[in-house]
């Protein structure tokens, strides 16, 4: 799939709402229950197997967009095969999971919450690395690509959708977060 495919198929997605409401002042996320099924239900099945799809998720950004790769201090002078690379898969394997569980928790917190760091880490880092819209934007295709993948049999459009919603939401609190820093 060429990057300009990625890109009309990302702007599609990146049309959904983030179903944000406000309620006297404070902002609520609206994650409905079977949003809040469908992605705990592939969470859960995904669960056992997070080394192996956090680095499938990274080698499918890396696939569209080879430059990303350039982001990551650990990645711009190695020898070491993306795929073979150590410090890759821990890496991977904590972004996947980071963004599964906030993704799993959306509902029950009402939200975004990330454990082991914070969001204003993520965003500090992501401004430092030179992390552009565009980035998100093929993470989001290279996340869902993934998630289809580990879970074939329970893959539908209302997952997709919701994943799509979830990750919106993630996406939209370290952008705040970058926004926010001088």
């Amino acid at each position: 799939m060429t990057y300009q495919q990625v890109q009309s198929r990302v702007a599609k997605m990146s049309q959904l709402s983030l179903g944000v409401i406000v309620s006297d002042g404070s902002e609520l996320i609206a994650f409905s229950e079977e949003e809040e099924a469908l992605v705990l239900k592939s969470w859960n099945a995904m669960k056992k197997d997070v080394a192996t799809l956090g680095l499938k998720f990274f080698l499918r950004i890396f696939e569209i967009a080879p430059s990303a790769a350039k982001l990551f201090s650990f990645l711009r002078d190695s020898q070491i095969p993306l795929e073979k690379n150590p410090k890759l898969k821990v890496h991977a394997m904590s972004v996947f999971i980071m963004t599964c569980e906030a993704a799993a928790q959306l509902r029950t917190t009402g939200k975004v919450t990330v454990r082991e760091t914070t969001l204003k880490k993520i965003g500090t880092k992501h401004v430092n690395y030179g992390v552009l819209d565009e980035h998100f934007e093929v993470t989001r295709f290279a996340l869902l690509e993934t998630i289809k993948e580990a879970v074939p049999d329970m893959w539908s459009a209302e997952m997709k959708t919701a994943w799509t919603v979830a990750y919106n939401h993630l996406v939209a609190a370290i952008k705040e977060e970058m926004n926010s820093l001088p």
